[in-house]
């Protein structure tokens, strides 16, 4: 029998991607949002998708839109950093609410946040979690609401991940680590000497996808890492953009975070930005292990990763990518019709 899943974020970055990886997979889809005409102008007009008027913080219209569902992703963020703590903790209160009621299971992308300057470059699902910053904070209580849903008997799946990237993803790190002119890539900037995990959203999606054709294997509460990427240091972006382009004139410059630092009293983006800034001063990454012994993890070469992403961008790399409005290659392959 079809199964329906239900995505609330369908527009943003891992939504999006969650919801083409999932009807591949042979799922319906059904996606909340508050002007749903929009949505789906934004998604692509053929996108094989159910459409439902709600809002994400309201419980009755998740609760409404979740009913015959076995899945719920909850992908929703507070837009553009601001009040997380008086939006993020309410939706997902919500979700729970629609999870009792439907008994869908919930599906949380997760993030480093939670985790202290110390925590490592392999961090397991059993790690502790020390946050240090508002956002991890808030993460931490995200998650803890979760576990205390699952001794209720709400399922829960979180999906850990890096920085996210990839196409649909305008948003990513490589947008502000990369200047663009006039198709090619003017510059790179280089964070720093330590690691950094990256996490290409369709691998991604896809990990996603197939840890829930597992859904009789899953614990109530589960908790899955995701590695992705891992480059050494700040300067490895830069150079892997140059190899992608074959452009060696690409210059690699010294992030500007003293100008970050200035801008953050009066720009709430940038503030955000200086709070998080240890994450590319220190390495934190993420063991897969336990991950890898559930399921095959989809891995795409982080060169062909880094072109699709660009090329989404507008970069010229000769590869074939996707944007909002028109159909992704993975819906065109499935309807055995050509990429656009």
């Amino acid at each position: 029998m079809p199964r329906t899943a239900l995505i609330i974020g369908a527009t943003g970055s891992f939504g999006a991607h969650a919801l083409v990886a999932l009807e591949r997979h042979g799922w319906n889809i059904r996606a909340l949002a508050r002007d749903p005409a929009a949505a789906q102008r934004r998604c692509g007009e053929r996108m094989p998708v159910e459409w439902i008027a709600g809002d994400a913080i309201i419980a009755d219209d998740v609760i409404a839109a979740a009913m015959g569902c076995e899945v719920i992703v909850h992908a929703a963020n507070p837009p553009r950093y601001r009040n997380w703590r008086g939006l993020a903790m309410p939706m997902l209160e919500a979700s729970i609410a629609a999870a009792k009621v439907s008994g869908a299971r919930i599906v949380l992308p997760g993030n480093v946040y939670n985790y202290a300057p110390d925590a490592g470059e392999a961090i397991g699902e059993d790690a502790p979690q020390a946050p240090i910053t508002r956002k991890g904070k808030v993460r931490v209580e995200m998650e803890a609401m979760l576990r205390a849903a699952a001794a209720l008997g709400v399922r829960t799946l979180v999906l850990r991940a890096g920085d996210f990237f990839g196409p649909a993803a305008p948003n990513s790190a490589l947008m502000w680590l990369t200047s663009r002119k006039a198709g090619r890539v003017s510059g790179v900037y280089d964070t720093g000497r330590c690691g950094h995990a990256f996490a290409y959203l369709p691998d991604l999606a896809e990990t996603l996808a197939r840890l829930l054709e597992r859904e009789a294997d899953l614990a109530d509460y589960d908790v899955f890492h995701f590695r992705g990427h891992w480059l050494a240091d700040g300067r490895a972006l830069g150079e892997a953009v140059r190899e992608v382009t074959g452009d060696e004139r690409i210059p690699i410059r010294a992030f500007p975070w003293w100008m970050i630092a200035l801008a953050s009293p009066f720009v709430g983006f940038m503030r955000e930005m200086l709070e998080m800034r240890y994450l590319w001063t220190v390495p934190i990454g993420l063991s897969e292990t336990k991950l890898a012994a559930f399921i095959d993890i989809p891995r795409t070469g982080f060169d062909g990763a880094l072109r699709e992403s660009l090329a989404d961008l507008g970069v010229e790399t000769g590869a074939r990518s996707w944007t909002a409005g028109r159909s992704h290659p993975y819906i065109a392959a499935h309807a055995g019709q050509n990429a656009v």
